[in-house]
């Protein structure tokens, strides 16, 4: 790799790579609160790597030697609060640019969304301030694509198998930047997928008409139909993604010295046909690192029910302790550490295009760690069971509905107050009014509330909207309820209609996407001619099983059958 600049604060360190399996520097750490100055940096590319080869190899980071002498005091080490991963599982922030470019060329990059343009969320819309929301979904995959992974993950007749996503979670971050959420989806959610095109081969995967679980969705061309089939379920934009694998898991966990975790009996996730992670630990707090740390995250045998739902939980706990850590212990001064962490995160991860160098993962880094861990909610979807397997419920599209309209599922959002003010266009008359009535009360799991349009359009004819209407012709499916008009001098049209029906006047919006105002009724109205704005309506499900980021005193219980003396 050619010598390189990397621009701290008012210093130019130098970067060179040494022999093969050792890095050196000299004067490489830099001093000062930003990342590095003057170009984006994108260094080698890795995009060309084939995706069979884009998992991390090794049980921990391969830093090697090379320990540097102790910098000028003017070039102290940096402070860290976070290492790339801590991103990854809702970390604060931080990223070290030590040989930048080599760290550049260690991330694995993969396309966003390979669904068909028709099918994605349109992009979250700016509030009052222009600001807008943040939406990422982790992706821990099961691969058993290198020696290590199989080594990690067992079931050797699957090495080289299609690879799983067993874990989902979609990180929303506020738009002004003030709370983050948390959504878990179990891995055996039964879902329709969407049609996926496979990047590198071409292979077209169609929409399928049956459902399939979850986690399939990543052998359908990899975590770009992940996302296109979180979009489809969720009708939520998603910006990025980032996938670990189990080495990944493991060696990042030995770099940052464990992860505290709890239980509350003794445990070990064994049963007498062998099904269990394995995981093995004393009633109480421990930190768990390496192949117990992949253990804990991997169990449920053991876990309350069995469940994925109680391994979700568990997954919730483990991610909130490890921020709480990486925050408790934000100075790194030790090169060589900080060095083994750089190598590990950014070996570690695959991530799309957007977030494909060291600099975007540091300014994405450096919004997460606005948020403090207060404000942090863990949930897992909302669910029903199916047999042994699980699909969503009205509570889950709530959930849905809550993230996509940015709200904080902690209920400590300060009154919205956007689009709440009433139009100076005076409205018409109520019968000279002409308001088109639909019906999108259809869902990704629920069918279309038959005649939903037709009840609505006469309960407003009732009411003295003689020009009311319905559209029985047009398919569409809205999560809440929404009434559009097409021009500022029908603003007040709108409005009244939305008054008339008990709908916030935060529902009235102005679109081009209609010719005259067009009530849509929404899935969250699926009965009744009146619109129940309930007193509780923004607040989480309690079916979402929420965790608050701060929570240091949970502890998963341990079932009775799984303790040992």
């Amino acid at each position: 790799m050619a010598q390189s600049d990397v621009r701290g604060e008012g210093t130019r360190p130098r970067v060179r790579q040494g022999q093969a399996g050792r890095l050196g520097w000299d004067d490489s750490l830099y001093d000062g609160d930003g990342g590095p100055g003057g170009k984006d940096g994108d260094g080698p590319s890795a995009g060309a790597r084939e995706r069979s080869s884009r998992d991390g190899d090794g049980d921990g980071a391969s830093g090697g030697g090379g320990g540097g002498g102790r910098p000028p005091r003017r070039r102290r080490v940096l402070r860290w609060s976070a290492s790339v991963l801590a991103i990854l599982i809702l970390g604060t922030a931080g990223a070290g640019y030590l040989y930048y470019e080599h760290l550049n060329s260690n991330i694995k990059k993969d396309a966003l969304n390979l669904g068909d343009e028709k099918d994605r969320a349109a992009k979250s819309k700016a509030n009052s301030a222009g600001q807008t929301p943040l939406n990422i979904l982790l992706i821990g995959s099961d691969a058993r694509d290198t020696k290590e992974n199989q080594r990690l993950g067992g079931a050797r007749d699957t090495f080289g198998g299609v690879p799983l996503a067993d874990v989902q979670m979609l990180l929303h971050l506020s738009a002004d930047r003030t709370n983050m959420s948390v959504v878990s989806m179990p891995r055996d959610t039964l879902l329709q997928m969407p049609k996926c095109t496979d990047p590198a081969s071409g292979k077209v995967y169609q929409a399928t008409v049956g459902r399939m679980m979850t986690n399939e969705s990543l052998g359908r061309g990899g975590p770009g139909c992940t996302v296109a089939t979180w979009e489809k379920l969720t009708d939520i934009h998603i910006d990025h993604f980032m996938k670990i694998d189990f080495s990944g898991v493991v060696s990042m966990a030995d770099a940052i010295g464990g992860v505290p975790v709890c239980v509350d009996a003794n445990i070990y996730s064994k049963d007498s046909s062998g099904h269990g992670s394995g995981l093995k630990l004393e009633k109480g707090t421990h930190p768990v690192k390496g192949k117990q740390a992949l253990a804990w995250l991997r169990t449920r045998y053991g876990f309350e029910d069995g469940s994925d739902i109680a391994r979700a939980k568990a997954q919730h706990m483990y991610m909130n302790s490890m921020v709480r850590q990486l925050r408790e212990n934000a100075t790194l001064s030790n090169p060589n550490k900080l060095r083994m962490l750089a190598e590990t995160a950014t070996d570690a991860l695959t991530v799309d295009d957007g977030l494909g160098t060291v600099k975007k993962l540091f300014d994405l880094g450096n919004e997460l760690k606005k948020v403090p861990s207060k404000r942090i909610t863990m949930t897992t979807m909302p669910f029903r069971y199916v047999g042994a397997r699980v699909e969503p419920t009205a509570d889950a599209t709530k959930l849905f509905r809550l993230v996509r309209e940015d709200i904080a599922l902690d209920g400590k959002d300060k009154k919205k107050t956007a689009g709440d003010a009433a139009s100076k266009d005076p409205a018409a008359a109520d019968d000279q009014i002409g308001v088109l009535v639909q019906n999108g009360t259809r869902t990704a799991t629920l069918a279309a509330v038959r005649g939903r349009a037709s009840a609505v359009a006469q309960r407003l004819v009732g009411k003295g909207f003689d020009k009311a209407a319905a559209d029985t012709s047009t398919a569409v499916s809205e999560a809440t309820t929404v009434i559009r008009y097409p021009s500022a001098d029908l603003a007040g049209d709108a409005q009244r209609i939305a008054k008339s029906l008990g709908i916030p006047l935060s529902s009235v919006e102005k679109s081009t996407d209609v010719s005259g105002v067009t009530l849509v009724v929404g899935a969250d109205w699926r009965d009744g001619t009146t619109y129940k704005a309930a007193a509780d309506d923004d607040k989480t499900p309690k079916s979402a099983d929420a965790l608050n980021g701060a929570d240091t005193k949970a502890c998963m219980h341990v079932n009775p059958g799984y303790t040992w003396p």
